[in-house]
């Protein structure tokens, strides 16, 4: 097996970069276009499934209410979305009952959690989900995903918190690397003490004599995320070659831990694999969250350029080749089905585009007309219904609560005080 120390990551960043540099800067050559009429049928799908669930939100009993969400979301994707059923089937019956049972469970386990935090956490447990079948295993919610997916809402959070000082930020990442290596340090905070229970979580099912890789995996994403942290500190210049290899070390290692806590082990190209999968989608998070980047002052190769008022075109086009070549990576894997890859290609194309529609005055007219031709939605329209998205919080915090509305079972995950007590038993042996 191989040794995920910090020069096993230096190589794969830099094989990751090269794969980054000879990428093309297109929209694809396979990308479907859209005419107009599509997409104004599309936007009807959208708007219909949208008034659907805001009246079964007003109207309908909380148990009643999930069957009516689900079969909306799932008419919306048949005509909005054109998955077929087998597509459809995957989101409703594997995607969504995951996510919703780690919402559950978030909340028993911490009642403090927000909804944002409960969502990121839901995101990365997508991710490990969607790489069970690709690495042969069936989706499932394990402990070991559970306890990975709420670990960085705690320390993620913390770490981006502008107001906290770096030297403090520093000494709590080292009290954390001392837990991941497997010590006792005393929790400092409720926080803490609810990270090391996480990383008890995981012990129990990845015992570190038998799964050396998770927990290398682990430190790898926790020394990518030191380096970040010192980088911001000391404030350097920088240039575009050493905020790419920054990003692809933090987006790497990342989804190279979902996949280890996924299957336990992998081969080589299942590392890889998932290295470059995570560095696709945190170039795709950088690009969305550029307006905030620039505001907050961080750094990305996004936000590098768009403050240097270089338009986003080729860099994004870039980045839409990345994610052919990425595509053809996950080909290669001998498991997974047709459906589940052509969805995930689907989901993380997605993820671009619509980050373009989001950021539209970073890009050349030009640019945006012809990547609006590969959505099946105008931008005008996603811009229109995100803002009136955004301005109805209640909308989102009613519909997350009748999501998670259900019986007190949570499908044999353990409350808070078992995985406190897995913890203390974990890190004595």
């Amino acid at each position: 097996m191989e040794t995920y120390d910090s020069t096993w990551v230096d190589a794969q960043v830099a094989q990751t970069a090269e794969v980054w540099h000879s990428s093309g800067r297109g929209l694809g050559r396979n990308a479907r276009r859209f005419n107009a009429r599509e997409q104004e049928e599309r936007e009807a799908a959208y708007d219909e499934a949208l008034q659907a669930v805001e009246k079964d939100l007003e109207s309908a009993e909380r148990t009643a209410m999930q069957p009516r969400i689900i079969a909306s979301f799932a008419r919306f994707s048949a005509k909005a979305l054109d998955l077929d059923c087998a597509a459809i089937d995957l989101l409703v019956h594997d995607f969504l009952p995951a996510g919703t049972r780690l919402a559950r469970w978030a909340r028993r386990f911490d009642a403090s959690l927000g909804m944002s935090e409960i969502i990121q956490a839901a995101r990365n447990a997508w991710t490990a989900c969607g790489l069970q079948p690709l690495l042969g295993a069936r989706v499932d919610l394990t402990p070991s995903i559970l306890g990975y997916s709420l670990l960085y809402p705690y320390s993620d959070n913390y770490l981006d918190d502008g107001d906290v000082r770096a030297e403090t930020k520093l000494q709590f990442s080292r009290r954390f690397r001392r837990r991941l290596l497997g010590e006792k340090p005393p929790a400092a905070d409720n926080r803490e003490r609810a990270m090391w229970a996480l990383i008890g979580l995981i012990e129990s099912q990845y015992p570190r004599a038998r799964f050396p890789q998770v927990f290398e995996c682990l430190l790898a994403i926790h020394q990518a995320q030191e380096r970040s942290i010192g980088q911001l500190h000391n404030r350097p210049t920088g240039t575009d070659a050493a905020w790419l290899r920054l990003s692809c070390a933090k987006g790497g290692t990342s989804v190279l831990a979902d996949a280890c806590l996924a299957n336990g082990s992998l081969n080589p190209a299942q590392s890889r694999f998932a290295f470059e999968w995570g560095v696709l989608l945190q170039l795709g998070d950088d690009l969305q969250d550029v307006r905030d980047d620039m505001r907050r002052g961080s750094t990305t190769l996004f936000s590098r350029a768009a403050a240097g008022g270089r338009p986003l075109d080729a860099l994004t086009g870039q980045l839409l080749g990345f994610s052919e070549k990425v595509g053809k990576r996950m080909e290669e894997l001998p498991h997974g089905s047709p459906t589940l890859k052509k969805l995930l290609e689907m989901s993380w194309r997605s993820l671009i585009v619509r980050a373009v529609a989001d950021s539209h005055e970073f890009f050349s007219p030009g640019f945006l007309h012809a990547a609006e031709q590969s959505s099946p939605f105008r931008f005008e329209f996603l811009r229109r219904r995100g803002n009136r998205l955004a301005g109805r919080a209640g909308l989102y915090a009613s519909l997350f609560d009748a999501l998670l509305e259900s019986p007190r079972d949570s499908g044999g995950l353990p409350a808070r005080e078992a995985v406190e007590s897995i913890a203390a038993v974990s890190s004595s042996t």
